[in-house]
C-alpha cells in the first residue's frame, strides 16, 4: 500500500473505532437511556448552558433538530429549558445535576484517551502528531465550504 492508502485506511478505521469505543465507554448502565449523540449534545450544552441557537451552532445542526433531541433530554432529566425574561422567543438550556454528571463522565473518557496518547509519545512525536492533526482539522473545516 502507498502512503495515501495507508493514511486513508488509518483515518477511516480510527474514526469508526473511536465512535465504537466512545459509545461502549460512556453509555454505561447509568446512562443507558441516552445515545452517543445525546451525550455530545450534553457536551455542547456544557456546564454553562446557553441558548438554543448557540448550542445548535456549536453542533452544526438546525435549532429544529436540536429541539427534537432536547425534548428527550428534558424528559429524561438531563437538561432543562427556561425562557428569557427580556425576549420570550429566546430559550436557554442548562444541564441538571444528572446532566452535569453525564458531562463529567463523557469528559473523563476524553481525558483518558488524550492521556494515553500523551503518555506514549516523545515530545518530538507529539509535535508531529499535533501538526498532522491540525492540518486534518483545517482540511475538514474547509471541506464543506
Amino acid at each position: 500500500m502507498d502512503n495515501r492508502e495507508v493514511i486513508n485506511d488509518v483515518l477511516v478505521h480510527l474514526f469508526n473505532e473511536i465512535l465504537q469505543l466512545e459509545e461502549e465507554a460512556i453509555i454505561t448502565s447509568e446512562y443507558k437511556d441516552i445515545s452517543n449523540n445525546d451525550m455530545h449534545i450534553i457536551e455542547a450544552i456544557g456546564l454553562g448552558g446557553g441558548n438554543m441557537s448557540s448550542i445548535a451552532a456549536k453542533l452544526h445542526i438546525t435549532v429544529g433538530s436540536l429541539t427534537t433531541s432536547m425534548n428527550g433530554l428534558v424528559k429524561k432529566g438531563y437538561a432543562e429549558r427556561s425562557r428569557s425574561e427580556k425576549d420570550r422567543r429566546v430559550v436557554y438550556i442548562h444541564l441538571t445535576g444528572k446532566g452535569r454528571r453525564a458531562f463529567h463522565h463523557h469528559a473523563e473518557f476524553h481525558h483518558k484517551m488524550t492521556d494515553a496518547v500523551l503518555d506514549s509519545l516523545s515530545e518530538e512525536e507529539l509535535s508531529v502528531l499535533v501538526k498532522a492533526l491540525d492540518s486534518l482539522s483545517v482540511f475538514f473545516r474547509k471541506y464543506g465550504e
